[in-house]
């Protein structure tokens, strides 16, 4: 938890202020019970009215200013608190920006998700409860045992006793629960990815009525989730009622003796007032101590958690600024991509998701890659522009190892349209420029008309500034798609990769998008389908199968030397023999 106290040295001034602030409260607040003492002794029990109002101003003074105190302590410990949780979570929206897809399959979203918010307001909350308690609370146990020794060095042995008696109680209940509070934060991810799952996949559920047993799921996460955080608050609690009970019994062990003194002489009334006085303040601050390691102790699990995602080594190396490579000259040669016996897993050992993969793109050729589900298309082409690292062999962009090249360069070259249709809330003009900031309406509509969207948005009553809404729920699956197909195009990338991303178009929209694609001078396009008709016309068509690509070829070739070219294209162009020929079998 100390290491990540480095992010707040911006905000440092504000916490040394506010640390300050509450240490002269604290001061203020030990002087009180003096005064009350003295206004007893000296002014009620001797009749002098005079010594009475004096010895109560005094204490208005001093209540008033330590009031001050506390609330410039309040508030620059807020501004402390509050930017010191802005910095915490801009590092780690930062950090996980530079994850490749391998560090996100391993974390999950869900997590990281509750890391970047709840475990940094758990941080942020220790911050503010550090600069607000922690100097009062011990300064007011040892203050008080100092003006208790002070008053009666007799007495004051109570407070010498009491003090690591408690102690003992505070270690051993926080030893417990430190473990038991990591539990619940492994819960609370788990409620998370549950939530998470319910809301993106509502329409599934429903579609599918798993309604019911969805809401049980909720349910026992749920209800794990209260169990785990009522054994660790029910441990917790005890920490209040066991330094209460501490705190009476040296109050009555303070009355019994001060009783005996007083009546001897030795003590005056005030005194033993003011004795029980500095009994609650140093006990009341120890409470406190005992609420801060319950903070404390939910903060040094959170802590954990975000020195996880920070200490995470990116398995993408990418290349500085200093170092990317010169690409235009690259451009001259004939490959736009090449793969050399390229193998990738996906961590696990001996289970191959692509193996010993061979084949070039020439540069304006189209490419298109078919083959069953699960035979590794999309692990392939996420190759390209580096998502994964390969395990095995090269993978070469315009002559250059992809490693070669920084990250930004290399993405800048490829327009990369994913399976799934991702839009921001926002405009549609504000989607398209995630291609390209700087980009001019005509670039805009220019890529809507290769993408055959531009008369649809032309249509829109604020046409290219059109709302779309979270996840573009308000354009049907075709629009996203070629949404997301016009945003990869707005830059004019030399290679373009269509991962499945032509499925939700009819045939005849199909057709125009392909046609308009060649039409881009010396663009290199990928395109994967389990659609025939989407890369017949391609200039080479790869086959995969089982990760390996099992034939290439063009279309004609290919129907008559690939088995599995035949069975994919007869079962879309007559799918009652294939299902005949399969009940004979």
């Amino acid at each position: 938890m100390i290491r990540l106290l480095k992010y707040a040295k911006k905000n440092q001034i504000y916490a040394y202020i506010g640390a300050i602030s509450k240490l002269m409260e604290a001061v203020f607040e030990l002087f009180l019970p003096i005064f009350l003492a003295r206004l007893i002794d000296r002014g009620i029990n001797q009749g002098d009215t005079r010594y009475v109002l004096q010895m109560g101003g005094m204490m208005l003074v001093l209540s008033t200013v330590g009031f001050a105190f506390a609330m410039i302590c309040q508030y620059f410990s807020s501004i402390a608190s509050q930017g010191y949780g802005t910095e915490l979570r801009n590092i780690m929206t930062k950090k996980i920006n530079t994850f490749s897809h391998k560090e996100l399959d391993e974390f999950g979203t869900a997590t990281l998700i509750t890391r970047v918010t709840n475990d940094v307001n758990q941080m942020q909350l220790a911050l503010a409860m550090l600069i607000r308690l922690v100097i009062r609370a011990p300064f007011l146990s040892i203050g008080s045992i100092i003006m208790a020794l002070y008053i009666s060095p007799r007495l004051s042995l109570i407070f010498a006793v009491l003090l690591p008696v408690f102690t003992v109680m505070l270690g051993f209940i926080m030893w417990i629960t430190i473990p038991l509070y990591k539990k619940v934060q492994v819960r609370l991810d788990a409620m998370a990815q549950t939530v998470s799952e319910n809301m993106s996949g509502v329409r599934v559920i429903r579609a599918f009525a798993r309604k019911g047993h969805e809401l049980n799921r909720s349910k026992e996460n749920s209800e794990q989730l209260s169990r785990a955080n009522i054994i660790v608050n029910n441990l917790s609690a005890l920490m209040t009622p066991s330094t209460t009970l501490v705190m009476n019994i040296g109050i009555m062990i303070i009355l019994y003796i001060g009783a005996v003194q007083t009546n001897n002489g030795d003590l005056f009334q005030g005194e033993v007032l003011a004795l029980i006085n500095y009994m609650n303040q140093m006990l009341l601050a120890l409470i406190v101590v005992a609420n801060l390691v319950v903070i404390f102790t939910k903060s040094q699990a959170s802590a954990s958690r975000i020195n996880e995602v920070l200490d995470t080594t990116v398995a993408i190396n990418n290349q500085s600024d200093s170092k990317q490579i010169e690409v235009s000259a690259g451009f001259q040669a004939k490959s736009a991509i090449r793969f050399n016996h390229v193998s990738f897993d996906y961590g696990k050992k001996g289970v191959k998701a692509l193996d010993t993969i061979n084949f070039s793109v020439p540069v304006g050729s189209v490419t298109g890659i078919t083959g069953p589900t699960g035979s590794g298309k999309s692990s392939l082409v996420q190759l390209i522009p580096r998502f994964y690292d390969v395990t095995e062999g090269e993978v070469l962009v315009f002559n250059q190892q992809v490693t070669k090249y920084g990250l930004k360069t290399l993405r800048n070259l490829i327009g990369y349209v994913p399976q799934k249709n991702v839009l921001f809330r926002g405009t549609i003009a504000e989607n398209l420029r995630w291609g390209k900031e700087s980009a001019t309406e005509e670039e805009l509509y220019a890529a809507l008309r290769i993408a055959q969207m531009d008369s649809f948005v032309r249509e829109l009553p604020s046409g290219i500034h059109s709302a779309v809404s979270e996840n573009g729920k308000n354009f049907s699956g075709g629009q996203q798609q070629r949404l997301t197909i016009a945003r990869a195009l707005v830059s004019k990338p030399k290679i373009i990769i269509l991962d499945d991303s032509l499925s939700a178009l009819d045939y005849e929209t199909d057709y125009k998008l392909r046609r308009a694609l060649k039409e881009i001078k010396n663009a290199s396009i990928i395109i994967l389908s389990q659609r025939i008709s989407s890369i017949q016309t391609a200039d080479q068509i790869l086959v995969m199968n089982n990760g390996a690509i099992e034939s290439s070829g063009t279309h004609g070739s290919l129907l008559q030397q690939s088995e599995t070219y035949q069975k994919i294209y007869q079962s879309q162009t007559d799918p009652e023999s294939i299902i005949l020929k399969e009940e004979k079998e």
